[in-house]
């Protein structure tokens, strides 16, 4: 498996079978990654959610991508930086969950957002320690999986993710997308 980071748009990447969303508890529109993914979907993707919220920590939900060009979308909920306890477990969680769900899925590409880091606070930096540390266990939690492409909308974190996914180990490929 090999890992993309970009500076780029989640909802523009038709080649990924899957994209992920840093999903609110209710798993609705929201702002940040949340807003755009629903945006994108329309409405039957929040109205498909709403049967299955509340999200718990660290949990994960597959659903159809709707008028997304993706299949597949996967919501995952981390926790607030500030205000849930134990906040980098349940950010371990849900980034475990999300390889869990492509691996049961048999999905073999991914683009996934810098979780955690809009509304949940997660610092950056640990966002995309944690971020790393979970793809390097991918071998095992989904093997199929043939890339990951990490969608970061500052530009600012993409040294940051770069950094941790080469420190963890991770072959990695950068490309600059918009």
């Amino acid at each position: 498996m090999y890992v993309e980071v970009i500076y780029g748009n989640i909802v523009k990447q038709p080649d990924a079978e899957a994209i992920v969303n840093s999903a609110n508890a209710n798993m609705r529109l929201g702002s940040g990654v949340a807003g755009a993914i629903h945006t994108a979907a329309g409405p039957k993707l929040e109205e498909y959610c709403r049967p299955y919220a509340p999200l718990a920590l660290g949990a994960g939900l597959i659903t159809p991508g709707f008028k997304l060009p993706n299949l597949w979308v996967i919501h995952v909920r981390s926790a607030h930086y500030v205000t849930d306890d134990e906040p980098e477990k349940y950010m371990q969680m849900a980034l475990e969950s999300m390889l869990r769900i492509a691996n049961d899925n048999d999905l073999r590409t991914l683009a996934v957002p810098a979780i955690g880091t809009g509304m949940f606070k997660v610092p950056p930096v640990l966002a995309a320690r944690l971020m790393a540390q979970a793809l390097a266990k991918a071998d095992e939690l989904a093997p199929h999986l043939k890339w990951v492409r990490i969608c970061l909308t500052d530009q600012t974190m993409v040294p940051l993710y770069e950094s941790a996914v080469t420190e963890a180990g991770l072959t990695i490929r950068a490309l600059e997308l918009i």
